[in-house]
């Protein structure tokens, strides 16, 4: 067994040591967003399908010795495309849909190897069958999500510190030089082995991990066809699992960062089902995670509206468990449904394909249905609803009473989360509150469920199955499934004018106040981060609102910059309230990825309207459009370049690295400024902005705009950095400036190698 379990335990490592590694290196090349590791899933998810159909359909068509010829073709071949390090070609295209281009990188880069990888766990898995004929395979399988994983955890906590992205490509190839030689050996074992009749194995004890031979292994049994309600769930259980694995990384990147730790750590959760459920169905208890399932579907559906306003570790916990439980369910009944080994092929080819429908729909479907995050939601929904069939398909009273028991669980543990979120007296009150405005919900389910399990001839819980046990269960799903139909539809006060959703996330313009003229404005969300907002009446709709106003920090910048002319940048446009500050003769360019944001800032908002400057705004990510300019020649002269992406949650980490930087003082003229607007939810940015200006040796000073009389105008947080001290000396800037210098202490410089978002998140 050792060959092949080297074989699949570092084809698996390398697989997904591959993931962060590639989607690091592209990330900066489409805006550093949520969407760019939405579709390297996918990428990942379908070609692992590519490769478990590989591995089924050359078991079953070709013969044992064919099969590796084949395997060992396509393994040289691939070690003939290496290095798999992108071309910087395919930064120069920054046009187009995001995702095709995501997508054809992906192929033309990682392509064969991946899917050469991707066939390793179900190939050496029947070569295994073949050559050790009547030993259970599936603790292989086990063991290659044990690579998966340590590879997933090792990467962002050793490889991405201690080496460039550069030198991590060249060991992942001598890895895969590995790899090859190991599968090279077990294809001469195959080879050297003469195909073993198909009456040695039984596969009844086979399939239930005991040895072939013994006195009840003298004749096999006949093997019975495989229900198809069993191979429908087969795909179903996966790409529930997949759902909710993206969509849970898409929430947590969306509100604090695209960096490797928070892709690892969902998809290293979602590995490790794997690990649990298919090393032994010990490890899983139906009723024990069908209580966790429905405590955690309805935790999330407390932390789901509250938003940003939850604390961030709550959320990072809340998200992570319930993803954990729900993989635990669907990957341990899967592992209930597992075929003999004979089927292995095709049981994993339809995994396989569970996970790619999966993640074809959160990264393609739902951004072309809906305007807002739905994904979650619907993936627990399915899951509530799948519970229910399979307390139907498997006459299960114990997940039927777990179900009843988390019901009521819930009505403790909802109280107890709220009075988190809540600036309440006490506990007490809020248990209070929370019966006051549901009492007819519990009431109704308390009766549902007795309803449901009592046995009315000896008053008292039944102590065998009865179908109506599993209604229970469905009616859960149903109030599940109204519940958040209901939060979707819930009406609110304010209009909402536009609401798109694409690559980029969502966007919505908000309509306040339509019937007053004198405060009517409308206001611009990206995600749950207002991107500004603007008065519709003529006389008020030049005020600088928001972030942007004249006590901000880039607005002092501005209206101190020298008499004449002025060359103004802007990265991230907005509804374009910085537009407000260009006079006649000046130039204003304006850096924006998202065609949404330019169209919804034309049509709703008429700051670029009344603009007096000579405007343009440059399509793509701002620091490859700049990379383009200067290697063209043509280095835009900014007397001040003002980099506003980081006020969202989620930032684009490539924006404030040392080589951005580079390029930014390439862009201005010389004691030209750049403004920095820090103001963040969840992170310190301060400390790494200082690390740039000491590395550049720029003077910088902060200024905290606290003190907002108008209530358009924010609290912000910018910061201006510049050769020129006496620009930074003006009074007006001095006197606004922060006056207690931050605590010293070694931080390091960020680089595109390596920035690190732990030492400055907010406590």
């Amino acid at each position: 067994m050792l060959p092949f379990a080297l074989t699949i335990f570092t084809g698996a490592f390398l697989l997904f040591q591959v993931q962060p590694l590639i989607g690091k290196y592209i990330l900066p090349w489409f805006g550093g967003g949520p969407g760019v590791w939405t579709t390297c899933l996918l990428f990942f998810q379908t070609l692992l399908l590519g490769g478990y159909a590989y591995a089924h359909f050359s078991s079953t068509w070709l013969k044992p010795r064919q099969q590796v010829i084949v395997h060992l073709a396509l393994l040289a071949l691939s070690l003939a495309l290496l290095p798999i390090t992108p071309s910087a070609t395919w930064s120069t295209h920054v046009d187009g849909d995001p995702n095709v281009r995501i997508l054809l990188l992906l192929v033309a880069t990682i392509g064969l190897p991946y899917f050469v990888l991707s066939s390793t766990g179900p190939l050496m898995q029947q070569w295994f069958s073949q050559t050790n004929p009547g030993v259970s395979p599936y603790r292989l399988y086990a063991l290659s999500n044990v690579g998966s994983l340590l590879a997933l955890l090792s990467y962002p906590l050793f490889f991405e510190v201690y080496f460039p992205r550069q030198t991590q490509g060249t060991m992942w190839s001598w890895g895969l030089v590995g790899f090859v030689l190991c599968c090279g050996y077990c294809a001469w074992m195959l080879w050297r082995r003469a195909p073993a009749p198909a009456a040695a194995v039984e596969d009844t004890a086979a399939a239930n991990d005991q040895p072939a031979g013994g006195a009840e292994s003298v004749a096999p049994a006949p093997e019975a066809a495989t229900p198809f309600v069993d191979k429908l769930l087969w795909v179903t259980l996966p790409m529930i699992a997949s759902i909710l694995l993206t969509a849970t990384t898409n929430k947590l990147c969306q509100e604090v960062a695209v960096i490797p730790f928070l892709w690892v750590l969902p998809l290293s959760l979602y590995l490790l089902t794997f690990i649990i459920s298919f090393d032994h169905a010990r490890w899983y208890h139906r009723g024990v995670f069908t209580v966790l399932t429905v405590l955690g579907t309805g935790v999330i559906c407390q932390v789901l509206p509250v938003g940003n306003d939850a604390p961030m570790k709550l959320q990072i916990i809340a998200y992570n468990a319930a993803l954990f439980i729900a993989c635990m369910v669907c990957h341990g009944e899967l592992y209930r449904l597992k075929p003999p080994p004979q089927r292995l092929t095709s049981y994993f080819l339809l995994i396989s394909l569970g996970g790619a429908l999966g993640g074809f729909f959160v990264a393609i479907v739902a951004p072309a249905i809906f305007f807002d995050y739905r994904e979650l939601q619907l993936g627990l929904w399915l899951l509530s609803y799948v519970l229910g069939v399979l307390c139907f398909r498997h006459r299960s009273r114990e997940m039927a009473l777990a179900a009843g028991v988390g019901a009521l669980a819930l009505v403790v543990v909802l109280p107890l989360l709220r009075s988190g979120f809540d600036d309440t007296p006490g506990i007490g009150e809020e248990f209070v509150v929370f019966f006051k405005d549901r009492w007819r919900y519990i009431v109704a389910g308390v009766v549902m469920l007795a309803a449901c399990v009592v046995d009315l001839g000896r008053w008292g819980v039944s102590a065998v199955w009865t179908p109506r046990m599993a209604c229970f269960v469905m009616a859960l799903s149903v109030g599940l499934g109204a519940l958040f139909i209901h939060t979707w539809n819930e009406k609110t006060s304010t209009t909402v004018l536009s609401a798109t959703r694409n690559f980029y996330g969502t966007l919505k313009v908000y309509d306040y106040y339509p019937n007053d003229e004198e405060d009517n404005y409308r206001l611009l969300l990206h995600g749950a981060t207002t991107h500004g907002l603007q008065f519709t009446k003529p006389e008020k709709s030049l005020i600088a609102t928001s972030y942007y106003a004249e006590s901000s920090g880039v607005g002092l910048a501005i209206n101190h910059l020298p008499e004449g002319p002025r060359r103004l940048g802007l990265v991230g446009l907005g509804t374009g309230s910085l537009s407000t500050y260009g006079r006649k003769g000046d130039y204003l360019r304006i850096y924006e990825i998202n065609p949404d944001v330019e169209r919804l800032a034309r049509s709703h908002f008429k700051y670029l309207d009344y603009c007096q400057a000579d405007l343009e705004i440059a399509m793509g990510d701002a620091r490859l459009v700049m990379e383009r300019e200067i290697a063209g020649n043509k280095p835009q002269r900014f007397d001040l370049l003002a980099l506003d992406a980081f006020s969202s949650d989620a930032i684009p980490v490539h924006l404030l690295t040392k080589e951005a930087f580079a390029l930014y003082l390439k862009q201005i003229r010389k004691n030209g400024v750049i403004a920095v607007h820090i103001s963040n939810r969840y992170l310190d940015l301060q400390p790494v902005v200082l690390r740039l200006a000491e590395h550049y040796k720029l003077n910088v000073l902060t200024i905290s705009d606290d003190n907002t009389p108008d209530w358009w105008v924010y609290s912000t947080t910018w910061m201006l950095l510049t050769e020129d001290k006496d620009f930074l000396q003006q009074e007006k800037i001095r006197d606004a400036a922060e006056k207690d210098e931050p605590k010293k202490k070694e931080w390091p410089l960020w680089t595109d190698d390596f920035a690190s978002l732990y030492a400055i998140m907010k406590q």
